[in-house]
């Protein structure tokens, strides 16, 4: 996005109405160029209304991302983040673009947020929906020195992380779906996806990437609706009036899963196991596990060691691991 868009996107921001002659004359350009500018936003999925003879707005007031206000945030939190972190406006997968960099050093993690995600990625290939200023998406790239033990654990150690920093801003009854949905009310609120790359005998490095849901527009709900996803819901409805910036909001959420990356690192999951089970939505409800054609029912039994779901099917305790199935809540 060239400087004009980010100006004029960021004087838009306000949700207010402002003149093409204004926007002009604070951009330093013509009112042909700001109609341009507004064209090629709403290409990118930035919804600028254009009103004849009237001016330019988008449909509300969006705080934008900004790494300043990022920093600034975690900070004041107590948890600075490092200087690596970088706000892209569009990206097509903010954890494709940190996969495919090079492995950051040991101790030296990158977070990168995107304003739009193109081609946002979910669990098992599927597609994370996320328009412009309805919620927010992040990625970080960590590399531990040596591989630890029961690193296919890392995503729920990251959960409750998660979840942990949502209870902190003011989230009540915050729950995690395994392996890596955070959910409120039964309805996804969120999700974590992780990508791994691991030496044999040597360190790893993983992106782990973050999507939330912060006020989803209703063609989006319908979209969802229609194409038979998961019950959604976010932080607007969960939160009403009391739903925090995306920057303080990104910024504790970012803290929060690197101090889990440094924990894991040193104490594994077993730092983890009781605060998963504290979140966990499915631990004595019946659930449907889903191998291939076959589904299988029982009455989920929490996590293993190793982070895997144990579930009680006939009597006997079965363990599933996060890339073998897939999960249905059976009961109410």
């Amino acid at each position: 996005m060239t400087g004009r868009a980010r100006d004029l996107l960021g004087r838009l921001a306000d949700g207010e109405l402002h003149s093409g002659v204004d926007l002009a004359r604070a951009l330093g350009t013509s009112r042909a160029a700001v109609s341009k500018i507004a064209f090629g936003l709403r290409e990118r999925g930035v919804p600028v209304e254009s009103l004849p003879r009237r001016g330019y707005r988008l449909p509300g007031p969006v705080e934008l991302l900004d790494r300043r206000r990022l920093l600034e945030a975690a900070v004041a939190a107590g948890r600075p983040l490092p200087d690596t972190v970088e706000v892209l406006f569009e990206v097509d997968s903010t954890n494709t673009y940190l996969h495919d960099a090079a492995a950051p050093p040991v101790g030296a993690p990158r977070l990168v947020f995107a304003e739009i995600q193109h081609a946002g990625r979910g669990r098992r290939g599927r597609t994370w929906l996320a328009p412009f200023g309805s919620g927010l998406t992040f990625s970080v790239a960590w590399t531990f020195e040596e591989t630890p033990p029961g690193l296919s654990a890392l995503g729920l150690a990251l959960g409750v992380a998660a979840a942990e920093s949502l209870t902190a801003a003011g989230l009540d009854s915050v729950r995690l779906k395994w392996p890596n949905d955070v959910v409120w009310n039964g309805r996804k609120l969120g999700g974590l996806l992780l990508q791994l790359r691991v030496e044999a005998g040597g360190a790893a490095s993983v992106v782990a990437g973050l999507g939330l849901n912060l006020e989803l527009p209703t063609a989006v709900r319908e979209q969802l609706r229609a194409a038979g996803a998961v019950p959604v819901t976010d932080l607007a409805e969960a939160l009403g009036n009391a739903l925090p910036g995306r920057n303080a909001l990104g910024a504790g959420l970012a803290s929060a899963l690197l101090a889990a990356f440094d924990s894991f690192g040193r104490a594994g999951y077993p730092a983890f196991a009781a605060r998963w089970a504290a979140f966990d939505a499915l631990a004595g409800r019946v659930v449907r596990v889903e191998q291939g054609d076959a589904v299988l029912e029982g009455v989920a039994q929490g996590t293993d060691a190793d982070g895997s779901l144990r579930v009680l099917i006939d009597g006997c305790v079965h363990r599933f691991h996060s890339g073998d199935v897939s999960l249905r809540a059976a009961d109410p």
